[in-house]
């Protein structure tokens, strides 16, 4: 028994014996750049690594095939403009979906501020037994129409930031225009 511990040991200090002397001393200089060159560490003022080793895993190169590097090269040629028509109804798309959006967040405000009432809503099930319950509830409340009015606000940002639907009067007026020429 006592040759075999003495053996173990053997092999345990002779495995991490031949593990120290195969890692070289490694040198942090910057953020991801490590060598185990100490000339060139002491060059850049290279810090030395504690602790732990480094594993380096070089990156795969992104190669460019032909399908996309045409469009890119015939678009260089071309504009990029988008028609003036087309770029009005995606405008008034856009107004449509945050006047929507607006209108859904308005819905749900009510809703929030009819249970909340004031800071007293109903009680319900447990909670007239369980009264932290209540007060989490109440506190949810009041945090989610906090939310909800911080949406319709930015929601409101955005519709005056996208431009204004046309007015009626100002296209019917070219049209007015046309037929008084005529």
């Amino acid at each position: 028994m006592d040759l075999k511990h003495a053996l173990l040991t053997f092999v345990v200090v002779l495995t991490g014996a031949s593990t120290v002397v195969a890692q070289d001393r490694m040198f942090k200089c910057g953020n991801n750049v490590y060598t185990n060159d100490p000339a060139a560490a002491k060059d850049k003022n290279c810090k030395p690594v504690q602790g732990g080793n480094v594993s380096v895993i070089p990156g795969t190169a992104v190669k460019a095939t032909a399908s996309t590097a045409s469009p890119a090269s015939g678009a260089a040629g071309q504009s990029q403009k988008v028609d003036t028509n087309d770029q009005r109804a995606r405008d008034a798309d856009a107004r449509g979906v945050l006047e929507a959006e607006l209108k859904r967040a308005e819905a749900r405000r009510a809703e929030l501020l009819a249970e909340y009432k004031d800071g007293k809503p109903d009680h319900q099930g447990i909670e007239s037994r369980n009264h932290q319950r209540y007060l989490d509830r109440v506190a949810e409340l009041k945090a989610a129409i906090a939310r909800t009015e911080s949406d319709i606000a930015g929601i409101r940002r955005e519709l005056g930031r996208a431009p204004a639907p046309p007015t009626p009067s100002a296209s019917g007026a070219p049209a007015a225009a046309a037929s008084a020429a005529k």
